[in-house]
């Protein structure tokens, strides 16, 4: 019974042993530089390992001059075995280390290349461009790159507009697509229809895809910005393209003789009047962040409002997914208008504070912190000024606000 084990473990160890040495055989053959090399020395390898173990550990065994024959035959195939596999055995030790600078055996990272493409594109030949670019997308059909340079060869070089939206559409359209990509994707597709189309519709639609892809989001915020001053591109885009004639009046003679040259700058626009316009505006468009500042700013400093101020910076301060430059930035503006208009030094220190606990971790924080510090100096040297009495300007209804804070 014992030497039936005997012989079953023997087998399985043999087992064993002849699976590792087929693996290890292949795994070799498999990372190879030259297969047919290393074939070569496993086949003889292999009767060299065999005639050790057969013939020359029996007449080690067997003891006397035989095994000083056995010994020096054992150093004889040792040799062979070592001019064999010497590279190898090289490569093992030193592979470990260099590894640590080259990264090892692991293929690089396949990669598209568009060096092709741009060079045609120099050349002019922006269709042999367009074919080098697919020929790319088609391997790695997620390349934000690729899918730009296609999308600007086709909108600036062909000037095929619909082909470059439709690119740019079907990367955008896929769900796993990055935000910032897809947004950006947009943005340069609103550009296009500005510069090349003088199309303001279809650069608000592009602007518009962004804030209802991500919504709430920072993305949303400068989509929204940008669909708030397309008012202005538009008036421009037709002012350009109204070429009647414009008669412009004679200049002034003598300029550098007159006493004073004040009478000559173009009249300001009345702060009441600019007002009106940032309300009319800001129902349109309540996420345009530059024109409520700009009204806050009329607020406090025409005036003198700081509640109807605070209000509109609250506002910005309170709108989510808001950078944190911007938020600290609305902070210390309210924290300015209130020193200006004679608020309390607890008030402004509140103020000051939420920059502080809000973003703790960042510079903005320490600035805040440092002038803290100094806010009594501020509050010192700020003069008082006097108040303008309530009711003044109840007469221009186009600042009520529709809120619980009127004029």
């Amino acid at each position: 019974m014992n030497w039936t084990l005997e012989i079953a473990g023997d087998v399985i160890l043999w087992v064993i042993l002849v699976c590792f040495v087929v693996w290890l055989f292949w795994r070799a053959l498999k990372q190879s530089d030259d297969p047919p090399k290393l074939i070569f020395k496993w086949v003889i390898t292999i009767p060299v390992i065999a005639g050790f173990v057969w013939v020359i550990v029996p007449i080690v065994k067997n003891g006397g001059w035989g095994a000083v024959a056995g010994i020096f035959m054992a150093w004889v195939f040792g040799s062979v075995m070592f001019i064999i596999w010497r590279h190898s055995i090289t490569d093992i030790i030193a592979n470990p280390i260099a590894s640590l600078y080259t990264g090892g055996n692991e293929p690089p990272k396949p990669e598209p290349h568009y060096s092709a493409a741009r060079a045609k594109r120099m050349r002019r030949e922006f269709l042999e461009a367009v074919v080098a670019v697919r020929e790319q997308l088609a391997r790695f059909p997620d390349d934000m790159e690729g899918v730009m340079l296609l999308a600007s060869i086709q909108a600036e070089d062909l000037k095929d507009l619909p082909s470059a939206e439709m690119t740019l559409n079907h990367f955008c359209d896929q769900p796993e697509a990055p935000p910032k990509q897809v947004a950006a994707a947009m943005n340069q597709l609103a550009d296009w229809h500005l510069k090349l189309a003088q199309d303001v519709n279809s650069a608000r639609a592009a602007f518009e895809k962004i804030v209802a892809r991500f919504p709430d989001t920072e993305l949303a915020l400068q989509a929204a910005q940008r669909i708030a001053h397309l008012g202005g591109t538009e008036k421009q885009l037709l002012v350009s393209h109204d070429h009647q004639p414009m008669a412009v009046p004679e200049g002034i003679k003598n300029v550098g003789l007159l006493a004073s040259s004040k009478h000559l700058r173009p009249a300001e626009m009345d702060p009441a009047q600019l007002a009106a316009v940032y309300v009319k505006h800001l129902e349109q468009h309540p996420l345009d962040t530059e024109v409520r500042e700009k009204l806050a700013i009329i607020y406090a400093e025409h005036y003198r409002r700081l509640d109807l101020a605070t209000f509109e910076l609250e506002q910005l301060i309170g709108q989510p997914e808001q950078p944190a430059k911007h938020v600290a930035h609305w902070l210390n503006l309210l924290a300015d208008l209130q020193i200006r208009l004679g608020a309390d030094y607890e008030t402004v220190r509140l103020t000051l504070g939420k920059i502080i606990e809000r973003f703790p971790d960042l510079a903005v924080a320490e600035m805040a912190q440092t002038r803290l510090g100094r806010l009594k100096f501020e509050l010192n040297g700020q003069k008082e000024t006097p108040g303008v009495k309530l009711g003044v300007y109840e007469q221009n209804i186009g600042l009520k606000r529709g809120s619980p804070r009127q004029l």
